[in-house]
């Protein structure tokens, strides 16, 4: 193993440091010019290990020019390494050039950095992308030595890591000695990362450095005084004990799993804040400003917590967090490792970590986590194949930057590892797209961008062409956001444009902690006055759903079929688990368990699959179809992480015939080309392969725009080309990222395999009532009455009647549930739907910030 020069070595000793062999072994790789993949605790220096090759060579030979891209998924993420990494840059007098390039870079800084670029380039995938169609980028990155990708597994099977391989193989081509480096601290599949980065598409190319383990974390689990809610929630109950540990810790960072609920623990907390401690929000919809402010506060040790959603799950280097709280089920061991390595930051010192479940599936969820981390166990799906709608925007990009031969861009697409078994087939209609929209399309000026000279090579069509694929590069397509603006104030943030549109003047609304009231829209943006009082809405971010990972839904099962895994469990969710035991039957761990029971006039049918809310969801739109053939006559259906939950007129005989296997042929191409599901999904397939535009010079295109454009099109094509790439495209991602098709195939092969445990019961089991008490049902026939919300105390009742082993009956559900003739009337936070809809919930200021963000 190699060792460090001077003033290097001088470094490290002078603050008592002995390089760790995993920066060392990165070095030796950089030495012989290979490629690698560091897997390596957090803490345990990881940045620098990637850095680090690049700062010898470039004090051993200085020289100006790009000698360094750094690639982070998150602007934040780019901005703190900057910081960091300047200090010991400056503290050697190296004297080098070290630049962050983002959206949020000012535009004199981005026209300098192209004039004159520094040695070290932090940047994200978006922006990147941006400066490979320049003109010049060939001048740009010819000298480029190397490439880091910071928390690589974060990019590696999402479309943003489809840009970004297609990205690293054109820089490979324009920089053929370019290594590259890939960093992450969670990583379950280390090949298909290695061929990830590898410029030849092979894992063997890349070498795989793993760092030693670091100290076990302290993970404790958090319940609520009082009772422990059965199910729904978002964590409120338990906000008082969550205040107490931050009051008695230095540093809190409290994760949540999606923005509205980072709005309401956050205001929770601040009823609590009787210390009047500075606590801070940070989620994607705040302004840059705002998230700045905060992010600098807490390096500053300034505030004593944040409340943040994944907008601070990586890499944010504030050594100074004592502990990291994460309200809400975890959903994946290794997103939940991610957040707990924010606490101290240092690899030889235990991160300290509370898990706040909120309801009883939840804690089932924590434990499974727990152990697994304990275990020393990591889920994740290897990486999918590339989007077609990704390679459609890169062609043109390509195109943008300079003329091409399809033959040699062909080949190197192919050494992008997502795109490594694409067929030439794939790849001429995706440039013939790209070229003129593709037969059906062919007609319409508007769609052809390209064109071909007599050597074959490929221009782009005109100036405007390329304007216009600078507007909208890049992958993330957000439902169409509106900023929220104080009357003669700042900017806050962003919400979407569906809950502006549902709010009158006069509502109110909480938003980047403040009440606001909304006054009416002015322009793109929705103006806003401070209120106070009442009972305010809380904005709710389609996007912003978390799978439940097939793994840790495996270990779920098992902890709830052997009761010997009880011990570990709470008293109050053994006693749950003891009661269904006695009632029905526990959910096997291979097989699937169906309980059918009458109530209210109606028929329930529960199916415990464990496998996403999205994979439930849509195996509920298939059994209700099946239903429907059957003459079991459907009414709606629910579905959770853990449960699909229908009801029906008529009792569900013979289930096995709605869970067989073939549920997922003919039915689901139906169901899914009836659909509104495919429509949706093409407009964002469009809007990123370029058929779209989500971007005009000195207008946005507004969400009814774009939507009748995708329809119309979309209409066209399955018409008159139904094999267009983008359909393809569409139907591609449709079975993945919209139907979890893949996931409801487990759930009819555990059925096929394990058999079906069908419980025909008299009454509901007491692990129906989490379900049967969700908010958001999705109707199938429209007008059906539903009393679930105001039986749900019967419900109860009738559980526990009999069995002492639950005290805390009626209280424990009729707390958060509307009687039957109250089910239009104001309700508490906790009553409000879990998603989908606003919510509400008394409002108290926070006390000693005007601006809790400030």
């Amino acid at each position: 193993m190699g060792t460090l020069p001077e003033p290097f070595a001088g470094w490290f000793a002078g603050r008592g440091w002995t390089p760790r062999p995993h920066q060392l072994a990165l070095l030796d790789a950089a030495r012989r010019g290979d490629s690698a993949l560091l897997i390596a605790p957090t803490g345990g220096g990881k940045t620098l290990a990637g850095f680090l090759p690049s700062l010898i060579d470039l004090h051993a030979g200085p020289r100006p020019g790009l000698h360094t891209l750094y690639v982070s998924p998150l602007k934040a993420l780019a901005v703190d390494i900057a910081r960091n990494l300047m200090a010991p840059v400056e503290q050697m007098g190296l004297g080098l050039r070290i630049e962050t390039r983002t959206g949020d870079t000012p535009a004199n800084r981005r026209a300098r950095q192209r004039q004159d670029p520094p040695q070290i380039l932090l940047t994200t995938p978006e922006s990147l992308a941006l400066l490979l169609t320049l003109e010049d980028a060939t001048e740009l990155f010819a000298g480029l030595g190397a490439v880091v990708v910071d928390e690589i597994h974060a990019l590696a099977g999402t479309k943003r890591g489809d840009q970004l391989a297609l990205g690293l193989a054109r820089l490979a081509t324009l920089a053929p000695g370019m290594r590259r480096v890939g960093l992450s601290a969670t990583v379950a599949h280390p090949d298909p990362l290695r061929a990830y980065l590898s410029p030849t598409a092979r894992a063997d190319d890349v070498a795989l450095v793993l760092g030693e383990g670091g100290a076990e974390p302290q993970i404790d689990l958090l319940l609520p005084e009082g009772r422990l809610p059965w199910g729904g929630e978002m964590g409120l109950a338990t906000m008082p004990e969550v205040y107490r540990r931050i009051r008695d810790a230095g540093v809190t960072i409290v994760f949540v799993n999606t923005r509205a609920q980072a709005e309401l623990c956050f205001q929770a907390l601040w009823r609590l804040n009787d210390d009047n401690l500075p606590i801070g929000l940070h989620h994607g919809s705040l302004t840059v400003e705002q998230r700045r402010k905060v992010e600098a506060a807490m390096a500053a040790g300034k505030l004593r917590a944040v409340v943040a959603t994944a907008s601070l799950d990586l890499g944010i280097d504030w050594g100074a967090v004592d502990q990291v709280v994460q309200v809400g089920a975890p959903k994946g061991v290794a997103r939940l490792l991610q957040r707990i390595g924010r606490a101290n930051h240092r690899m030889d010192e235990p991160s300290r970590a509370v898990l706040v479940p909120a309801n009883r599936f939840e804690v089932v969820e924590c434990i499974a986590a727990r152990q697994a981390i304990r275990a020393q166990e990591l889920d994740g799906d290897p990486p999918r194949p590339g989007g077609l709608d990704v390679l459609c925007q890169h062609i043109l990009a390509v195109a943008v930057a300079g003329p091409f031969l399809p033959d040699d861009l062909y080949a190197e697409v192919k050494r992008a590892s997502p795109y490594a078994m694409l067929t030439r087939e794939n790849f001429d209609d995706a440039l013939r797209f790209v070229e003129d929209g593709g037969y059906a399309l062919s007609n319409y000026d508007r769609f052809r961008r390209l064109f071909r000279d007599s050597e074959g090579r490929v221009h782009v069509r005109s100036n405007t062409v390329a304007r216009q694929l600078r507007m909208n590069l890049g992958t993330i397509v957000d439902l169409p956001m509106l900023k929220v603006r104080l009357r003669g104030g700042p900017v806050l943030g962003e919400v979407e444009e569906w809950f502006v549109s549902s709010l009158t003047p006069g509502d109110a609304f909480i938003f980047a902690g403040q009440l606001l009231r909304f006054e009416g829209l002015d322009g793109l943006a929705a103006l806003c006055t401070r209120a106070s009082g009442g009972e305010p809405r809380v904005p709710v971010y389609g996007g912003s759903r978390m799978p439940l990972s097939t793994w840790l839904a495996a270990r779920v099962r098992s902890i709830l079929a052997d009761p010997k895994a009880w011990k570990h469990l709470p008293e109050p969710v053994q006693e749950w688990l003891r009661l269904q035991r006695h009632v029905s039957t526990l959910p096997p761990r291979d097989g699937l368990l169906v309980e059918t029971f009458p109530r209210g006039g109606k028929f329930f049918l529960l199916a415990y699959g464990f496998e996403g809310k999205l994979a439930h969801q849509t195996l509920g739109m298939l059994v209700t179809k099946r239903m429907e053939r059957l003459g079991m006559a459907p009414l709606g259906y629910l579905a959770t992480d853990y449960v699909l939950a229908c009801w029906s007129a008529f009792e569900p005989t013979g289930v096995e015939r709605l869970f067989e296997e073939d549920l997922l042929g003919e039915e689901l191409e139906e169901w899914m080309a009836d659909s509104s599901m495919l429509r949706r999904s093409f407009r964002n397939i469009a809007i990123v392969a370029g058929l779209i535009e989500k971007n005009h010079p000195n207008a946005e295109k507004s969400r009814r725009q774009m939507t009748m454009s995708a329809d119309l099109i979309y209409d066209v094509l399955r018409k008159h080309e139904p094999q267009h790439i983008l359909l393809r495209a569409t139907r591609q991602e449709a079975a993945t990222g919209l139907t979890d098709v893949a996931r409801i195939g487990l759930v009819l092969e555990r059925a096929r395999r394990g058999g079906i445990v069908h419980r025909a019961l008299d009454r509901v089991s007491p692990l129906a009532v989490p379900s049967l008490i969700e908010k958001g049902r999705e109707w199938v026939a429209g007008g059906a009455e539903d009393a679930l919300l105001a039986e749900a105390a019967a419900m109860v009742e009738e559980v526990t009647e009999g069995a002492e082993l639950f005290s805390e009956t009626l209280a424990d559900l009729t707390d958060h549930i509307p009687a039957r003739g109250d089910r239009d009337r104001p309700r508490r936070p906790r009553d409000r739907a879990r998603e989908g809809r606003a919510r509400r919930l008394p409002w108290k200021a926070p006390k000693g910030l005007a601006t809790p963000t400030s």
